[in-house]
């Protein structure tokens, strides 16, 4: 386990959640791919990464409309950031993430990664990568332990 507090970030997506972690020096890094499953499945791989990298809270991406307005998808997002918050009992922030996969993709040409099938499992925790930094970015660290999910 490691002796430096973490944040972990979140891509929620319908098949799959890509998850980010900070770095010993805080800067965000892709971590996994997780496929949907159970909720009950979900948190227990979850907690599973809590306790490896010694997690303190958490960011959630909040897909909004490029108009600032909600859709179906932000919903599920705050459902699941409070699913999260309830159930580890630490903060979780939502993060914009308008443009993050945008972001992501771009990253992943200026390394060379080739498009395909594999790359989308790639590109979610690419994309939980950005939102974690764009968050941690906007911080001026006072806030973290506080949480915004709903």
């Amino acid at each position: 386990m490691s002796d430096v507090a973490r944040i972990l970030g979140f891509d929620v997506g319908e098949r799959r959640v890509g998850i980010a972690v900070t770095d010993a020096l805080g800067m965000a890094q892709p971590l996994i791919t997780m496929g949907r499953s159970t909720q009950k499945e979900e948190l227990r791989n979850i907690a599973r990464l809590v306790r490896k990298h010694n997690v303190t809270a958490m960011v959630v991406g909040h897909p909004r409309n490029m108009d600032g307005t909600a859709s179906a998808q932000t919903l599920k997002c705050e459902a699941y950031a409070a699913v999260l918050q309830e159930h580890f009992a630490m903060p979780v922030h939502l993060q914009d993430e308008r443009l993050s996969s945008a972001e992501a993709d771009a990253w992943l040409d200026a390394r060379g990664y080739p498009r395909g099938a594999e790359r989308k499992g790639l590109l979610d925790r690419v994309a939980a990568m950005v939102i974690l930094q764009d968050w941690m970015d906007a911080q001026d660290g006072t806030n973290i332990a506080q949480s915004d999910a709903p």
